[in-house]
């Protein structure tokens, strides 16, 4: 048994002696008070009757005269002589015999017998019942994230339409994004960058940026030979860096598809934490690419004089 278990039955206990040492206190002074009394007024009932009720009660014994249990209610029979402290109380003479027989038994009729309560099948008093705290929502599974979209190369009749001239008349301007030293791309993380800027997987297996006639404007290879790509083992692969370059003439003039070669250069190295080379692996520097731009700029020169002759 728990203790507070125990604590109930003993506190219950206690009550129920409580209750009926009290009740049997309560029944047994008044009947003592008026035991002698009502012998008294039973043993008067048999002598004979006074000739005439007295107007002063004598002296040391305050007297009620016969009167009725309805009278003494309604306050209508006054008490004479009663001394204020220390005179016993009056004698209550009832000549009727049934009146008699019906105050005994108001006075012998047992008080109602306190109940046993049992304590397991009520709510302890001892402690106030407290409600169970509701349980709180459980938050549901989160959404799985969402996957990275995977930008996948055009099919092969939206590829971009490479039409580069006679290897005898053409000239190719390059550079090249490499990886820090001891470190290699990853091929997943090179794939998107490429997509991020325009490329598409095409001819020669290389990735190729068109213009807005979908024709290849620059192209990119790996470093490594023979430089194609493969999209189903590239996210595996890791790779050292890339080739860009643009092959001329071409749909746009040396100047304008030199400075988009150099801007995605630039934005590839900057996406994979590179660094930028020129076609023969040196340091592109600002005095590399002011030499680069002035060798473009006298062909240009060169070509128009020709065709003006």
């Amino acid at each position: 048994m728990s203790p507070m278990s125990e604590l109930r039955w003993t506190l219950l206990i206690l009550g129920v002696v409580f209750i009926a040492a009290l009740t049997w206190w309560e029944r047994r002074r008044p009947r003592q008070a008026f035991a002698p009394r009502l012998r008294a007024a039973s043993s008067s009932h048999h002598e004979p009757r006074r000739a005439a009720i007295p107007d002063v009660a004598p002296p040391g014994e305050p007297w009620i005269g016969e009167s009725t249990l309805s009278e003494l209610a309604s306050g209508e029979v006054a008490l004479a002589n009663v001394r204020e402290t220390g005179d016993e109380l009056p004698t209550l003479v009832i000549s009727d015999p049934d009146e008699q027989l019906a105050l005994e038994a108001a006075w012998n009729d047992a008080p109602p017998e306190p109940k046993l309560i049992d304590p397991e099948s009520t709510v302890d008093l001892l402690e106030p019942s407290v409600p169970a705290p509701e349980p709180e929502p459980q938050p549901g599974p989160l959404p799985p994230p969402a996957a990275e979209p995977e930008i996948a190369a055009a099919p092969v009749s939206d590829s971009p339409i490479v039409e580069w001239p006679p290897e005898e008349s053409r000239r190719i301007l390059a550079l090249r994004v490499v990886a820090p030293p001891a470190e290699r791309f990853p091929g997943r993380a090179l794939r998107l960058a490429l997509a991020a800027e325009g490329f598409l997987l095409g001819k020669f297996s290389i990735f190729h940026k068109p213009d807005e006639m979908n024709r290849a404007v620059l192209s990119a290879a790996s470093l490594s030979r023979p430089g194609a790509f493969d999209l189903e083992t590239m996210d595996s692969q890791r790779y050292g860096g890339l080739t860009l370059f643009v092959v001329l003439p071409g749909p746009k003039s040396p100047a304008q598809a030199f400075e988009e070669l150099l801007a995605a250069a630039r934005n590839l190295n900057e996406r994979l934490a590179g660094a930028l080379q020129d076609e023969r692996g040196s340091p592109l520097t600002a005095l590399r690419l002011a030499s680069l731009r002035e060798s473009l700029r006298a062909e240009a020169a060169t070509v128009v004089a020709a065709s003006a002759e």
